[in-house]
């Protein structure tokens, strides 16, 4: 994997500031990054803590575990406390999480909290925000959670993210319960991880050798997203870590109003999902709620969530994760009755265009205030399977100069895809906007712009990376830098 210390990035970033101003001001007027242990970054932490507010603990470790997915598969691979997904955090909006994360594992590790504007310092990208955690070391995490939504955590390390480290952050708003009768919350997955003798990291090694093909011809062709679905051959898919031979099964009873909140924690696989026999009624993605749009099916990308509501059937129904143009599923059940259902069998409501995020609209007064940007950022995204080199602006992390904003600004990124794949693209410790949607992970299709705007108050050095974990580490990240 390629790699960088917190020394190399500092340089560079520093460098690549100073560049920036040469010709523009005195040398001693350039812009210098806020780092972690900046002021300001305790200072928009102080902002966020309300008084007297609750402090929920977690503790988890990361270490080697064999852990059973069903259907007699049992695989030797790395977890949090032994379990696949990891144990679920769930908390209020506005408490304070105070989480103890060991490390079991034999390398060093992070723990990064997907979707949550958390304090700069706590963030968890190695030799960015903090030192990774060492072998046999452990690190408390205190900070609060300021949004209600669907959130999740895992490493931040190479493609450990691929070998199972991942669970569920729920962060609850007292003012939506009651809205449904039941709730499950669905982590979808792909799984290679201690198949065959197979590991993500021998996989990425393989691929960073290059390979004789470009996109022309697609491994995995999908005409919804544009080109290729993916670049590894994954042999099996999981809901809350079951394969379809032992699906994981949903209870409620008939008529109830059931909420199901969706994680992709997959590493290279875009999902197609839906429930046989059912509507389902869209009503938040990435934490922030939308105006409810009914489908049969939506398409979720890599870190993408959204949270659906649907009345369930009196039986046994399918749910259906569909591998977006690999040919195979993931799948688990709802059931409200006796009876079984062949989770096998063809499901109409994957037939068809599923819901993209693009096309839901956040309610007018969960929006940015209109205002012009201060400052804009072109983002090109490029690459090929020949290479395996997969660029932001031309260049591999950690040698991409930094996108610059100043806290308070408001910043806006033209992103453009320039390569025939499709890209989930991630950014850190804030939720933007594109359109009239709040996101913090939008697909951009092959070939195709997007622009995005995001409200710098949230100091620090966050990352702007793809959620493909191949991609991000073969070089696509790069770094949003406050500097001041």
């Amino acid at each position: 994997m390629r790699t960088w210390s917190r020394r190399g990035f500092l340089t560079a970033a520093a460098a690549a500031t100073a560049g920036a101003a040469v010709g523009c001001a005195p040398e001693s007027s350039a812009p210098t990054p806020v780092l972690p242990g900046d002021p300001s970054v305790a200072a928009a932490e102080r902002a966020r803590r309300l008084d007297g507010a609750a402090v929920v603990a977690a503790a988890m470790t990361a270490a080697p575990a064999t852990v059973d997915l069903g259907g007699g598969l049992a695989v030797a691979t790395w977890a949090y406390d032994g379990r696949v997904p990891g144990k679920e955090i769930r908390l209020k909006a506005g408490q304070v999480l105070s989480a103890t994360v060991t490390n079991g594992l034999p390398v060093d590790t992070t723990l990064h909290w997907h979707g949550l504007a958390v304090r700069n310092d706590a963030d968890g990208v190695p030799h960015l925000t903090q030192d990774p955690i060492a072998p046999g070391g452990s690190r408390v995490f205190e900070f609060t959670v300021p949004d209600a939504g669907t959130h999740w955590f895992h490493p931040h390390v190479g493609v450990q993210l691929d070998r199972g480290l991942y669970a569920p952050l729920i962060v609850e708003d007292p003012a939506d319960l009651g809205r449904q009768d039941a709730e499950a919350v669905l982590v979808l997955d792909d799984w290679l991880d201690g198949v065959d003798g197979r590991d993500p990291d021998a996989e990425l090694a393989t691929l960073l050798k290059g390979m004789e093909m470009d996109h022309g011809m697609a491994m995995f062709p999908s005409p919804v997203l544009g080109g290729d679905a993916g670049d590894v051959a994954h042999p099996h898919f999981l809901i809350n870590g079951r394969t379809i031979a032992e699906p994981h099964v949903v209870t409620a009873g008939p008529g109830q109003r059931v909420l199901l909140r969706l994680i992709n924690a997959g590493a290279d696989t875009a999902f197609r999902f839906a429930v046989a026999g059912h509507r389902l009624t869209v009503i938040a993605t990435d934490g922030y709620p939308v105006v409810p749009v009914e489908t049969s099916s939506l398409l979720i990308g890599m870190g993408e969530r959204y949270d659906v509501l649907l009345t369930a059937g009196d039986g046994a129904f399918p749910i259906v994760a569909a591998a977006e143009g690999k040919g195979a599923r993931a799948a688990a059940l709802l059931r409200t009755a006796s009876g079984a259902a062949d989770v096998t069998a063809g499901v109409p409501e994957l037939l068809g265009t599923p819901l993209l995020g693009i096309d839901l609209t956040t309610p007018p007064e969960r929006l940015l205030p209109a205002r012009p940007a201060d400052v804009t950022h072109d983002v090109v995204l490029a690459g090929d399977m020949a290479t395996y080199d997969w660029t932001i602006n031309g260049r591999l992390h950690p040698d991409v100069p930094p996108f610059e904003v100043r806290e308070g600004q408001r910043a806006r990124f033209r992103v453009q895809n320039a390569s025939a794949m499709f890209h989930p693209v991630h950014l850190h410790g804030h939720t933007f906007q594109t359109g009239s949607l709040r996101k913090d992970t939008l697909l951009v299709l092959p070939g195709q712009k997007a622009e995005f705007e995001m409200r710098a108050d949230n100091p620090g050095q966050w990352m702007l990376h793809c959620h493909n974990a191949y991609h991000g580490e073969a070089g696509m990240m790069a770094t949003v830098s406050y500097v001041k």
